[in-house]
């Protein structure tokens, strides 16, 4: 499969200009984003930026403050709903979309089923979330089709565990949280979906959400009981065709290793029957189950938070050393052209945050990194390409560098960057510009390259230990070749201007058979105007190349 960039967003974010928000203000006091604010135009510029799939992150119906039972929506309880806008991912319909994306709340379906044409007519691909693991603590369809039994319908809520049923009960005991939960009611109380088999969770728990039942006891030891087929694999199953159905081209699936790899390997395989293109990204973060949710969980890609992202996030905000990005591609044993890279999403601090760096052009060498060094895809965030900081107190989510998903709010840079619809850049501040023109680049460079979406790699670190005009722990340099095309990617970690050398071994000519002593001309893909002189590649003489701070250089060698 070739090389995609990801553009994650939040619709309730990116289209809402409005810019006097309150702490824990309403829909009506802080507005929202709609489906709609995905104009053609808003989607010409997102595509400018090199970017391929947008994941639009909060589509399912879930959980919220807002009262929509004029629609014919039920109505949440307030004491078990994080936040005035809730978590997109405590699901409370899986066969509708959030009403607050809607301009016409009755006409939901219809506008999502536009913003996929639109997409599509951009020339980009749709993500969407499935979040198979949990659901709101008052899950109920109210848009399901015809035919089709409700989770927990049919339950036998008096039975721990059965796999005839959708939840695991607790019975006997009612819900009982260690906080006020302002008089909800539950009995019998369900399983948290972290994990928890308690009827009094935490207020740090995902106490919002009930565990789903796939078949695996854990009330007795976590047997196995998959033969016949438990009830909430055939219910998901249909879930997946039926937004597989909009036309939508991939899942990137919430928490799936909370979730038997033995469903998805079934799952996905029914679903590709129909739809074979379709995409399933999984987030997982155990290494030691990568190859099992790739091999027998049927997944094209997998999150890769715990090893590149985690050792990028090091290197760049605790001056871990740059080395040790070779033990991270490394430790994938193979598996690396299927991870997905990423310095941010929902879940993690902003880059400019001053939990992570303080200032997204930092970040500059290791989103070079993210996105080259492998076949691997690629993410990134909306707002990360203009240095978002995520530093307000929204509501629930408080100061944590994060942009929040469960309040309604405005992105500051989103907001100056679009506009006000015309989506063309013309208030940021010129390292705004900078910054953005870099990610645009930079991705654009990433897909257009052979050498980069199909191309070997060849990690330099390891031949420049000796070095002494090469600082392995702020340096890193690796080649990537396709055919006749050889880039040379070189990157500086460090905040201090450096004239630097790099020595090229002779295994590097042999693995990737390039001639020693042929002459190249040097171009730098992310600046065009840095001029080199004529390169001659030999394991004998390194290259001499001036660097600037926190700045890295794709640097491409054609036969002179």
């Amino acid at each position: 499969m070739s090389k995609f960039v990801i553009y994650q967003v939040l619709p309730r974010l990116f289209g809402n200009f409005k810019t006097t928000n309150i702490q824990n203000g309403s829909i009506e006091e802080n507005g929202c984003g709609k489906f709609n604010s995905f104009t053609p135009k808003a989607l010409e510029a997102i595509k400018s930026l090199g970017i391929t799939h947008v994941w639009y992150t909060g589509v399912i119906e879930h959980a919220t403050q807002t009262n929509y039972s004029a629609h014919g929506i039920a109505q949440d309880h307030p004491g078990v709903v994080k936040g005035k806008a809730g978590s997109a991912y405590a699901i409370k319909d899986y066969y509708d979309v959030d009403p607050d994306l809607a301009e016409n709340v009755d006409n939901r379906m219809v506008e999502f089923e536009d913003m996929v044409k639109r997409t599509h007519n951009a020339d980009m691909k749709v993500i969407i979330d499935f979040v198979p693991n949990h659901v709101a603590r008052q899950y109920r369809s109210d848009a399901k089709p015809a035919g089709v039994v409700d989770l927990g319908e049919n339950d036998h809520s008096d039975w721990a565990f059965s796999p005839l049923n959708n939840f695991y009960y607790l019975p006997n005991q009612s819900f009982t949280p260690d906080f006020d939960a302002q008089g909800y009611t539950e009995f019998p109380a369900k399983a948290t979906g972290n994990d928890q088999f308690t009827a009094s969770p935490t207020r740090s728990d995902w106490y919002e959400t009930v565990k789903l039942n796939y078949g695996v006891n854990y009330v007795e030891g976590g047997q196995k009981q998959f033969d016949p087929i438990p009830d909430t694999w055939f219910k998901m199953r249909d879930i997946l065709l039926f937004w597989a159905s909009k036309k939508i081209d991939g899942f990137r699936c919430d928490m799936a290793e909370m979730v038997p790899v033995e469903f998805w390997g079934w799952a996905i395989s029914e679903v590709k029957l129909q739809y074979p293109e379709i995409l399933f990204i999984a987030e997982v973060y155990n290494p030691a189950e990568y190859r099992n949710y790739i091999c027998n969980g049927k997944f094209d890609y997998l999150y890769d938070k715990v090893g590149l992202y985690d050792m990028l996030r090091d290197v760049t905000s605790r001056n871990f050393a740059v080395r040790d990005i070779t033990n991270a591609w490394q430790a994938l044993g193979g598996l690396e052209n299927q991870m997905l890279n990423f310095l941010e999403n929902h879940d993690e601090q902003r880059i400019g945050s001053g939990f992570f760096s303080g200032n997204g052009v930092y970040a500059q060498p290791a989103m070079i990194v993210a996105a080259t060094l492998t076949q691997a895809p690629v993410m990134i965030y909306f707002g990360q390409e203009l240095g978002e900081h995520g530093m307000e107190s929204e509501g629930f989510s408080g100061v944590d560098g994060r942009t929040t998903i469960f309040d309604y709010w405005g992105v500051k840079t989103i907001q100056t960057w679009a506009n006000g619809g015309k989506y063309d850049g013309g208030k940021l501040t010129r390292d705004q510009k900078a910054l953005r023109a870099f990610y645009q680049k930079l991705l654009n460079v990433t897909l257009a390259e052979k050498a980069i979406t199909s191309g070997l790699m060849y990690d330099l670190e390891f031949a420049n230990f000796e070095n002494p005009k090469f600082n392995t722990h702020e340096q890193y340099a690796y080649f990537r070749k396709f055919e006749d095309e050889l880039l040379l990617i070189v990157l500086n970690f460090d905040d201090k201007h450096l004239d630097t050398d790099v020595c090229f071994p002779l295994e590097a000519f042999q693995y990737l058979e390039m001639k020693e002593g042929q002459t190249y001309s040097v171009v730098n893909l992310l600046d065009e105007t840095d001029k080199f002189p004529l390169l001659t590649l030999s394991s004998k003489e390194p290259f001499a190349l001036h660097m600037p701070p926190w700045k890295g250089f794709i640097l491409k060698l054609t036969k002179s």
